[in-house]
């Protein structure tokens, strides 16, 4: 019987859902008591958008070079930024380019494992992670990789490397990595959005949600592992 990959409980698993997790805290506290006094000039969404607009082009594509660079390397958590999409961008296009640069960073992560195989995913997770993911991909489907980019919590950015040596193909880990993170980039780019309206008691109302979620799928991540690993017993 197969263990529990050690992505779902690594040390680097953890690391990163206390990192998101403080995340929203920090931002829901400086959403309601930082942002205005430390940067009134901020609270104007008109001017900061207009200003935003006025780089062109050059702003969205800093974000999606940004937003795809934290898949694989993990300086800040891609919710963080897609926050800020939110606010900077809007509702709609936050979300997109939050959605785009993830995507972006996935497959970059997904080609290189494809590419150069097992040797760079071993830097990241173990041989028997590896073999683990090859074995429930190919018990549970494309369904199984679809759940790990929606439940907040989960490994979601080791997954693109695991998939690249997977039997997953190229089309149907985009369409996951599309679908599956679009709930939760919405989510964080309406918290944004809400922010740049003065609207904090909503923005801190979808933080908390946010929060409660990325802890209840942390929470559960050893589970979900047993469970994919083909383990019946919680």
């Amino acid at each position: 019987m197969n263990r529990p990959s050690n992505v779902f409980v690594s040390a680097r698993s953890r690391r990163r859902v206390v990192v998101a997790l403080v995340g929203y805290a920090l931002l829901a506290v400086f959403a309601t008591f930082g942002l205005p006094r430390l940067f009134p000039a901020l609270t104007d969404p008109v001017a900061v958008r207009t200003t935003i607009r006025s780089t062109g082009a050059l702003a969205p594509v800093v974000f999606l070079a940004v937003q795809a660079l934290q898949v694989l390397v993990a300086p800040i958590p891609g919710q963080v930024l897609g926050f800020v999409a939110g606010y900077l961008f809007g509702v709609v296009w936050g979300t997109a380019l939050s959605v785009a640069g993830a995507t972006i960073g996935g497959y970059v992560a997904f080609w290189l494992a494809r590419r150069y195989g097992r040797p760079v995913v071993e830097r990241l997770v173990e041989d028997e992670a590896i073999d683990l993911f090859d074995s429930f991909s190919s018990r549970h489907g494309n369904v199984v990789l679809f759940l790990i980019f929606l439940v907040p919590g989960l490994p979601d950015d080791a997954i693109c490397f695991l998939a690249g040596v997977g039997d997953i193909d190229t089309r149907s880990f985009l369409l996951a990595s599309v679908v599956g993170r679009l709930p939760g980039y919405f989510l964080v780019a309406l918290a944004g959005a809400r922010l740049a309206e003065a609207r904090t008691a909503e923005t801190t109302a979808l933080l908390v949600v946010l929060a409660a979620v990325s802890a209840v799928g942390y929470v559960l991540r050893k589970r979900v592992a047993r469970w994919l690993g083909g383990e019946n017993e919680p």
